[in-house]
């Protein structure tokens, strides 16, 4: 134990010894990214460099050790900026100035979008991307290895697949939300073009920022699903006006417009997200991995119902807590489409048949993601928040009528139904811990299969907290605020 506690000193000593390059670091490229936000603002130049020096230097002092590589920083200032916000121009900064604003004033937080968008894109972003390919370098120190052909290739032909699933429904609506708030091309061949071209350099990009993050189908798709809603910011509210010459807009009327692009976003994250995972786990096994004597104590097939007949069992336990909730919201007799006085009991059963199998693509895409309850609540909010916007978002309309409506004002409508989302989605997440744990305690029992079990866990550091920060609150803020 003390030879163990030696090595972790000398890896952490560099760290403490640094630390005051990062603040500078921090520092520096706050102070700019503040300028460059009150230019694009038109708000004052000394408060904003002020505000981003402050910014870049509590980073580099208290998140720099945890931005160990470039997509890590760009989670963790995505969601210290957005923390930022929320503190000050949407909460407490026009409390202490006697303005009387705060959160519970829905159009006193829409004014101060612009501010949100700034400080993701001026703060957020370029402390932690600069702060994490400084990371990365002390990465190399502890031989982590790197692979940039893996990352490029899979991520590239992630993306493009994501952009092909896609394909059908932007080719026939006339509808390419990658690229909107972008001026489309005069043919729609071109366009499509343009589109395939974002989808690849989102997946390569991905591939680059993530590969040492992604460690399950699950938290690839919560890794697709924040990266998704960061370029919605960064591509049609931002590069995309400027590359067709028209007036920057971040105003929330703007984000409203581009509400629909914002959920093709989060879906082809999701598609980039549990691709991503798939080809990345193949290439490991083909180029990579090669470990005969490390097997599994149990085929993969018995694993596959394991977790499928976990998953439905908490999916119905997740079912039955969040159905009194979408009872009194009145949304559980409008998801069948019924109007006979037996509609909310046929309802209840269809939801509870629906929720067993979602609740099975949870114990398919989450397993060994969470190594205790409170961690495993987060998957579960954040797989709660993924279902509200594959569900009555997109796929429930599309059964129900043939038609889908990512209009702000629809989501806006569909807002009591999120709660009753995030409801199962914690339940489901606990109930499949619960049965998870009790079966893997007795693994543990064996050594070499508790070797094997421990390193699945995804180790404390990682920058999942600051994803659910991020995906989580932009998930459910975001139809609250533009809807």
């Amino acid at each position: 134990m003390s030879s163990g506690l030696k090595v972790t000193a000398q890896v952490n000593e560099p760290a403490r010894s640094f630390n005051w390059i990062d603040a500078l670091l921090g520092l520096a490229v706050g102070a700019a990214g503040g300028a460059l936000g009150s230019v694009l603002l038109t708000s004052s130049l000394v408060s904003g460099t002020v505000l981003g020096c402050l910014f870049g230097l509590a980073f580099g002092l208290f998140f720099a050790h945890r931005a160990t590589s470039s997509g890590a920083g760009l989670i963790w200032g995505l969601g210290a900026a957005f923390l930022l916000w929320l503190v000050l121009p949407a909460g407490i900064l026009p409390l202490l100035i006697g303005s009387g604003h705060s959160m519970a004033k829905l159009a006193d937080a829409r004014d101060q979008f612009p501010e949100l968008v700034a400080y993701l894109i001026c703060l957020g972003m370029p402390v932690g991307v600069a702060l994490g390919v400084r990371g990365s370098f002390r990465g190399k120190l502890k031989n982590q290895p790197f692979h940039w052909w893996r990352a490029i290739m899979v991520g590239g032909f992630s993306g493009v697949l994501g952009g092909m699933i896609f394909a059908r429904w932007s080719v026939a609506g006339d509808f390419f939300p990658l690229i909107g708030g972008l001026a489309e091309p005069h043919s729609r061949i071109a366009t499509a073009a343009v589109e395939f071209g974002v989808a690849m350099f989102i997946g390569s990009s991905f591939g680059l920022l993530f590969q040492r993050d992604v460690r399950g189908y699950g938290s690839s798709m919560g890794w697709g699903l924040g990266f998704a809603i960061f370029w919605w910011f960064m591509g049609p509210l931002t590069l995309f006006p400027l590359a067709s010459r028209a007036p920057l807009d971040w105003s929330a009327d703007q984000g409203s417009d581009l509400f629909g692009s914002l959920v093709g976003h989060i879906l082809y994250g999701l598609i980039l997200g549990i691709a991503y995972a798939t080809i990345d786990r193949f290439w490991v096994k083909l180029f990579i991995e090669s470990d005969p004597l490390n097997r599994e104590p149990e085929g993969p097939g018995l694993l596959v119902l394991r977790s499928l007949s976990w998953g439905a069992l908490a999916g119905l336990a997740g079912g039955a807590v969040s159905s009194p909730v979408m009872v009194a919201t009145g949304v559980l007799p409008k998801i069948a489409g019924l109007d006979s006085p037996f509609s909310v009991f046929r309802a209840l059963l269809l939801h509870l048949l629906v929720s067993a199998f979602i609740g099975m693509t949870f114990g398919l895409l989450f397993r060994h993601e969470s190594s205790s309850i409170g961690l495993g609540v987060m998957w579960g909010w954040l797989f709660g928040v993924i279902w509200w916007y594959l569900g009555p978002m997109t796929f429930l309309p599309l059964l129900l009528t043939g038609e889908i409506d990512w209009r702000a004002s629809a989501a806006s409508a569909l807002l009591p139904s999120l709660m009753a989302h995030l409801i199962y989605g914690a339940t489901t997440a606990l109930a499949f811990l619960l049965l998870e744990n009790r079966y893997t305690r007795r693994l543990l029992l064996d050594p070499r299969t508790a070797a094997r079990e421990l390193r699945r866990v995804r180790p404390v550091g990682t920058p999942a907290p600051a994803l659910w920060l991020f995906a989580l609150g932009m998930g459910v803020l975001l139809p609250i605020l533009l809807g």
